[in-house]
């Protein structure tokens, strides 16, 4: 069998094209080199934010340790209650951003709220930039005293004056 000349440099051209993919794809490629740099980046990365997420819980387990205990008995099961915390959002006008505001300005439970008096009212109004008199308006505390009992807070028991 004879070759022409151009199936002779075709035959070259595809040797090349293999000669060049298969440099590419060895372990001393410059793109494979590069791919194991990233990976490796990527896995200090992970473990970095896991050491950082660790010791981020180590101190929230400090802290919590550290706050005053809950009296046996009065940890309440709700939805979004954290290590004996209430969901403080189930109050209506109290949002979630307001709720993580109320707990670290040390509020976690029902009976906190229910036991604010005027001048701490204007404070948690000026810390969560409220108008003044909103949480009186809003009846926080009588929300509050109804969730602590089991009840549900609801516009006519508000309307009836019945908690």
């Amino acid at each position: 069998m004879i070759f022409t000349p151009n199936e002779i440099a075709l035959l070259l051209v595809a040797l090349l094209a293999g000669l060049v993919l298969g440099l590419m794809m060895s372990g001393r490629g410059k793109y494979k080199r590069l791919w194991r740099e990233e990976q490796s980046a990527h896995h200090h990365a992970i473990r970095d934010r896991d050491t950082r997420l660790n010791a981020a819980n180590e101190r929230i387990g400090e802290l919590e340790r550290q706050s005053a205990p809950i009296a046996p008995g009065t940890a309440t099961t709700v939805a979004g209650g954290v290590h004996g915390r209430d969901d403080l959002s189930r109050i209506n006008g109290i949002s979630q951003t307001q709720q993580i505001a109320l707990n670290e300005a040390g509020y976690h439970r029902y009976g906190q709220i229910a036991a604010l008096n005027g001048e701490q009212e204007a404070t948690l109004e000026a810390r969560l930039g409220l108008k003044p008199g909103t949480i009186a308006h809003e009846d926080w505390r009588g929300q509050a005293s109804a969730l602590e009992r089991g009840e549900k807070p609801g516009l006519l028991s508000r309307l009836t004056g019945q908690a």
